[in-house]
């Protein structure tokens, strides 16, 4: 795959030889524009964050179906429909590339490629699932009429067992060597006869999804390799800083504009803090309120913060001054504090308009001793986060269901949980960002309270 910077992308391949549904053996042989590297990535990674917040939902697999085929239309059609698989197979090894890196982000992309693959598979047509076992050259083989005969009361006892049709004469069973289907054998789901296991026609995603994780997961190691040894070096001015920022990226909107409720004014930053600041800034304002000082990090989390929600800059000034003013004095506040509110807000050095932290972002920072800003559910211990989800008015039930996705490490999941159980009201989107979770909590609460602008 040559990446190039405007040319326009081209295959050396008629679009209709590769199958709807790829292998993802070999890396395409295109020449890919810099531009389209980055968006197919990221279009993909939609899609891959879509499937893992619902897996984490415990969503069912009838729902997960819809969700993936949803999902896939909105984010990976191609303008020029000829162009969809190219984009489907470059996407995938964009995001290969990205997080082959480490050990927790290959077992993510792996974990949620195999899932993507499993629903994709399942939504194909009979004759489209045949032709990729063929591609596949899988270790099965369909069985003869006597065969199934044979063991046609056993196959029968199976599909009872499950509550699944009894099979017909006209049937289709393969014959698979039982380490090839785990899962299936794990859940007493397949009739196994000397060290065969006969998997029905429905049954054989399993058998597709062992292979494909299984030459996935080699290829995550070797892709590895190539990149620590290569890829990372050549690469440095062009390819390397996209490849290392893809897997932090945020995806939504950046709120660096307000546009839905206008300015907010100081005065009423305590009740909103009170009804619709996510956990994270709710901390770092009580913080503030009580020490009348935060640190560098929490300063930047809670101010851009405070700006993406409405306040303007004068005002911010003025807030940040007035708690500041308890500890270091109104005149240090402006020598050594003022800039930096300014700053943020692109009215000093390079006159950058900084936008908010996301979830990402702040999930992935590293709090120090006496900092207040990061995730409290991933930097808090288990009982100052029961703590604080109290004083938002959690219940008991919700903070267990709350607890157990932090111990799971979902985080953001955590966060919407929170969200429902203060707002009494679904967010299906999932929290992504501190402003998401303001906005979304304003919309909820607006008719019920009036805030002066």
């Amino acid at each position: 795959m040559e990446i190039v910077r405007s040319q326009r992308s081209r295959t050396n391949t008629p679009n209709d030889s590769v199958s709807t549904l790829p292998l993802y053996r070999y890396a395409p042989q295109l020449e890919v524009r810099l531009e389209d590297f980055e968006v197919f990535a990221m279009d993909r990674l939609r899609v891959l964050k879509g499937i893992s917040d619902a897996l984490a939902r415990g969503k069912r697999p009838e729902e997960m179906e819809n969700l993936v085929r949803d999902l896939w239309k909105a984010n990976m059609r191609h303008p020029e429909a000829s162009e969809d698989v190219n984009k489907d197979i470059i996407s995938h090894f964009v995001l290969r590339l990205v997080y082959c890196r480490t050990e927790d982000l290959r077992k993510w992309f792996l974990s949620m490629e195999t899932a993507l693959y499993r629903y994709r598979f399942l939504l194909g047509s009979s004759e489209a699932k045949r032709a990729l076992m063929e591609e596949f050259d899988l270790p099965c083989k369909a069985i003869s009429r006597t065969e199934f005969e044979n063991a046609k009361e056993k196959l029968e006892q199976v599909a009872r067992s499950f509550d699944q049709p009894l099979p017909t004469a006209d049937a289709i069973f393969y014959k698979v060597p039982f380490e090839e289907v785990p899962e299936l054998v794990a859940g007493r789901r397949v009739y196994i006869h000397k060290g065969h296991a006969y998997v029905a026609m429905h049954q054989v995603v399993s058998l597709v999804v062992t292979q494909f994780r299984s030459n996935l997961s080699k290829a995550l190691i070797l892709t590895n390799r190539k990149w620590t040894s290569t890829i990372r070096e050549q690469e440095k001015d062009r390819l390397t800083p996209i490849v290392e920022a893809l897997s932090m990226s945020y995806l939504g909107p950046d709120y660096s504009q307000t546009k839905e409720f206008g300015e907010i004014s100081i005065k009423d930053l305590d009740q909103l803090a009170r009804s619709s600041f996510p956990l994270c800034m709710r901390h770092l304002f009580d913080k503030l309120r009580e020490d009348h000082h935060l640190k560098h990090g929490g300063r930047m989390q809670l101010g851009l913060f405070l700006k993406g929600v409405g306040l303007r800059m004068e005002d911010a000034l003025a807030f940040w001054k007035a708690e500041f003013s308890h500890k270091v004095g109104a005149e240090r506040f402006d020598k050594e504090y003022a800039y930096s509110i300014r700053h943020n807000y692109g009215k000093e050095g390079k006159r950058t308009d900084y936008t908010p932290y996301s979830c990402q972002k702040i999930i992935s920072s590293t709090p120090g001793v006496g900092d207040h800003h990061g995730c409290p559910y991933r930097h808090f211990s288990e009982e100052n986060l029961r703590a604080a989800l109290g004083r938002m008015g959690v219940g008991s039930r919700a903070m267990e269901d709350v607890v157990d996705k932090v111990r799971n490490r979902h985080y953001q999941l955590a966060c919407t949980l929170t969200f429902e159980a203060v707002h009494s009201s679904s967010c299906d989107a999932g929290i992504n960002h501190p402003n998401q979770y303001f906005s979304d909590s304003h919309k909820i609460l607006q008719p019920k309270v009036e805030i002066v602008i």
